[in-house]
């Protein structure tokens, strides 16, 4: 927790106020060092990929073995908490640390770098690298400032942080809920038995820029009107469905904005999520015909780029089951829930079998700053992962 808390603050973060950490920034950067330092504390070889995750690995028995994974990421988003991502990556750590011998599989950590994509606009590259699901294409993008992701990391080497099928026993992601159904329940932990499925966009409308005093309201054809009454339009279709249907607009932008003149031009983020694939693509497919209809009646061009579809990423039962034991043993109840969020798990679903075991937030609050895990939670979610460790390492010896 201590550890969390002084990642939150600079060098660790790109600005004084909040925590802001994005990938391959100078805060991030200066995490990966410290990060990097605590692993070999533990016990750990560490290396970088190219990728560049931040990867430690301590040897089972033998050396060479294929290994559990425990993973997070350390990238956020803009004014954060201090505990969602690193904690998993911390709790990785101190799990290796608190080992009393070797377990039959090697337990390499994972700080994966670009899980929130607060930087570039697509998510999750690192990890789709390592588990090979990354399109070479998706690799071709730029920074709110124009710089380009090539400039930074050799993209014709990016693809080889993937890891070969078999190298890897499971994957555990330990995370906080970012949500409040475990405080409603007051339990500190829940095993997660599945990720929902994700859609996201960007969306740009071209109008005309014409003098806010001059041009007739019958006459405009303004960007950010349309923009506006197309983010309702996303709202109306998700608060229609069912519970777990959710449309979000996370990002808006008018080009050379000035507050005297009609915008000629604006851009947006639109993400949609279901626990079903099916109903995700619905509602996409009714958003989108409503966004042609709005661009229509309002003479705008539309343009919509797809940026990732993340299908939903049910975890494996065994690990379930696994989760639910340790708990028990543990001396906590055993609960299971769905996440809304996605997290790396999602994307290393496609290379070994996954788990997740979620830690109770206070107020179901997350990337804010008033973000808050109790101490006594993150002391059980280590007990669990310990027990975790040694249930998958008999199994295995079986």
């Amino acid at each position: 927790m201590a550890r969390c808390e002084a990642l939150a603050v600079p060098p660790f973060s790109d600005s004084a106020e909040g925590l802001t950490r994005t990938y391959l920034s100078p805060a991030y950067n200066a995490a990966q060092e410290q990060i990097a330092a605590w692993m070999a504390e533990a016990g750990m070889a560490v290396r970088r990929d190219a990728a560049a995750n931040l990867i430690g690995r301590f040897e089972g028995r033998e050396s060479g073995a294929p290994a559990l994974v425990i993973g997070s990421h350390i990238d956020s988003v803009r004014n954060a908490g201090a505990y969602d991502g690193p904690l998993g990556v911390l709790l990785g750590i101190e799990a290796v640390a608190a080992l009393g011998e070797r377990p039959p599989f090697a337990i390499e950590v994972y700080a994966f770098g670009d899980e929130e994509g607060s930087r570039f606009p697509a998510a999750m590259l690192t990890s789709r690298a390592v588990a090979g699901s990354l399109d070479p294409a998706a690799l071709d993008v730029a920074d709110r400032d124009g710089v380009r992701l090539g400039d930074l990391l050799d993209l014709a080497a990016y693809p080889s942080a993937a890891r070969v099928v078999g190298e890897i026993v499971a994957y555990l992601e330990a995370h906080i809920e970012q949500g409040p159904v475990l405080e409603a329940e007051g339990l500190a932990l829940g095993t997660v038995t599945g990720i929902a499925a994700q859609l996201r966009f960007e969306i740009g409308l071209s109008g005309t820029a014409g003098h806010a005093g001059t041009t007739a309201m019958g006459l405009r054809r303004d960007a950010v009107a349309g923009m506006a009454e197309m983010v309702l339009a996303a709202e109306d279709v998700a608060t229609a469905g069912p519970a777990d249907l959710v449309a979000t607009v996370g990002v808006v932008e008018v080009p050379s904005g000035a507050a005297n003149v009609i915008a000629g031009r604006s851009r947006f983020t639109l993400d949609v999520r279901a626990g079903d694939a099916g109903l995700r693509d619905r509602a996409a497919e009714d958003i989108l015909r409503r966004f042609r209809k709005i661009a229509g009646q309002r003479d705008l061009g539309l343009s919509v780029r797809q940026v990732h579809d993340l299908p939903a990423s049910p975890c494996d039962p065994a690990l379930m089951d696994l989760l639910d034991a340790a708990t028990a043993e543990a001396g906590h109840r055993p609960f299971r829930l769905v996440s809304g969020a996605g997290h790396d798990a999602m994307i290393m679903a496609a290379l070994c079998p996954t788990a997740m075991l979620f830690l109770r937030c206070k107020g179901g609050v997350s990337h804010n700053s008033a973000e808050h895990v109790e101490p006594a939670d993150a002391d059980a979610a280590l007990a669990v992962i310990s027990r975790f460790i040694r249930l998958l390492g008999a199994k295995c010896d079986a």
